[in-house]
């Protein structure tokens, strides 16, 4: 009988996941230098070849929990009514995103991140990854702005957002003694936009 086309997504879904929960577990126990592509597979119990059907390289493996979070953040952020702030919905999608993915994260969890965080290969695929997330970020922050300058606008609030967030995690990464929600929270009004009048913009500067 042919398999469901639900159960042939949670089936790769699975196997994404136990590639990089493998990868991750190598990494860290090993060196990612030490890592290679056919002892990530092994560890899955997969072939080579079905490692390359789901992963390029073994940094992404091993972000693949980071990229379903930016993923999810954008879900987030689609989700919320066309009608506020796009600073509130940003906000509101990052603290979402925070309570559902960071609150339980224990001190081994974090050991890890210290111990991989930094990695040159590792930092290279993290700026493409936000680079793409900012991207999607930004088409959806246009669609509902107005005004000729929607595009920009959207480009400097994603940008501005995504950093606030990543500079929130690795900073409460560093020193956890304060919740993470609180780091997140007050990072992102420390980054909020002022409030700016037309007029402001249209004067000419002060000699």
């Amino acid at each position: 009988m042919d398999e469901s086309p639900g159960l042939r997504e949670r089936k790769k879904a699975a196997t994404r996941l136990a590639l990089h929960d493998a990868a991750l577990r190598l990494a860290i126990d090993q060196g990612l230098d030490r890592v290679t592509i056919e002892a990530i597979a092994d560890a899955a119990n997969v072939s080579r070849r079905t490692f390359s059907n789901y992963f390029s390289s073994k940094e992404e493996a091993i972000f693949h929990g980071d990229t379903m979070r930016l993923r999810r953040m954008l879900e987030l952020i689609r989700e919320q009514p066309t009608d506020e702030q796009p600073w509130t919905v940003l906000t509101r999608a990052a603290l979402r995103l925070t309570e559902e993915s960071y609150l339980d994260a224990d001190t081994e969890w974090l050991a890890h991140r210290r111990q991989l965080r930094g990695h040159p290969g590792l930092a290279a695929h993290q700026v493409a990854a936000y680079a793409t997330v900012e991207r999607e970020v930004a088409a959806e922050l246009a669609r509902r702005l107005g005004g000729d300058d929607a595009a920009l606008r959207s480009r400097v609030l994603a940008a501005t957002f995504l950093a606030t967030v990543r500079v929130a995690v690795q900073g409460w990464i560093e020193h956890p003694e304060q919740p993470l929600l609180d780091a997140v929270r007050a990072a992102l009004a420390a980054a909020a936009p002022a409030p700016t009048r037309p007029t402001d913009l249209a004067a000419d500067p002060a000699p």
